[in-house]
C-alpha cells in the first residue's frame, strides 16, 4: 500500500513549505524592527540538508510500511514543533535573526531547554525514517543534522547573548 506512507511524506512536506512561508514573513517583520541577522553563511547548508532528507524519503519511504509506534512518537514531536512555533510566535523563523535589547523568551518549552527547536528537529530526523523501518537511514541524517546543528546553536547562543548586552 503506497498511500499511507504518501499521506505522511506529503503532510511533512507541506507542513515545511507552510513554515517556510511563515519564516519569511517573520524574518522581514523582524528585520524591519531593527532585527539582525546571524550567522547566514550555513543557511544554505542546513536547507540543503533538510531538503535531501525529505526528497530521500520520497526516494526511499514511498510504499514503506507505516510502522504505527514511530508514527505516534512523530506526531507528538509535531505538537512539540507547533508548541515551539507558537511560543515564539512572530520571533519564530527558520534563520538567527536577534532584536537588540529584546528579552530571551522564557516560557513554553523554554522554561525546560534553551533550544528546544532544535531538540524536536532532531528528533523529527531520526523518528520519520524510522516511521518506514530505515534506521541506516535515520542514522545517518541524524549525524549529518548533528555537525549543522553545531555550528548553529553555538551561533545562535553567541548571538544572543551579545543581544542581551546591548539592551
Amino acid at each position: 500500500m503506497w498511500w499511507p506512507s504518501i499521506a505522511v511524506l506529503g503532510f511533512v512536506t507541506l507542513q515545511r513549505l507552510a513554515e517556510l512561508v511563515l519564516a519569511r514573513h517573520n524574518t522581514r517583520a523582524l528585520l524591519a524592527r531593527g532585527g539582525v541577522e546571524v550567522a547566514a553563511e550555513h543557511y544554505p547548508l542546513m536547507i540543503a540538508l533538510h531538503a535531501s532528507w525529505i526528497a530521500g524519503l520520497w526516494l526511499i519511504a514511498v510504499g514503506r510500511p507505516v510502522e504505527p509506534v514511530w508514527l505516534v512518537i512523530f506526531i507528538a514531536l509535531q505538537a512539540c514543533r507547533l508548541w515551539v512555533i507558537a511560543t515564539l510566535g512572530p520571533r519564530w523563523t527558520t534563520r538567527i535573526i536577534v532584536l537588540p535589547g529584546m528579552p530571551l523568551v522564557r516560557n513554553g518549552p523554554y522554561r525546560f531547554m534553551a533550544h528546544p527547536n532544535y531538540a524536536v528537529v532532531a528528533g523529527e530526523m531520526a523518528v520519520l525514517p524510522l516511521v518506514f523501518a530505515m534506521p541506516v537511514y535515520a542514522l545517518v541524517f541524524s549525524i549529518l543534522n548533528a555537525a549543522v546543528l553545531a555550528v548553529r546553536i553555538r551561533a545562535e547562543s553567541g548571538a544572543l547573548r551579545t543581544a542581551m548586552f546591548l539592551k
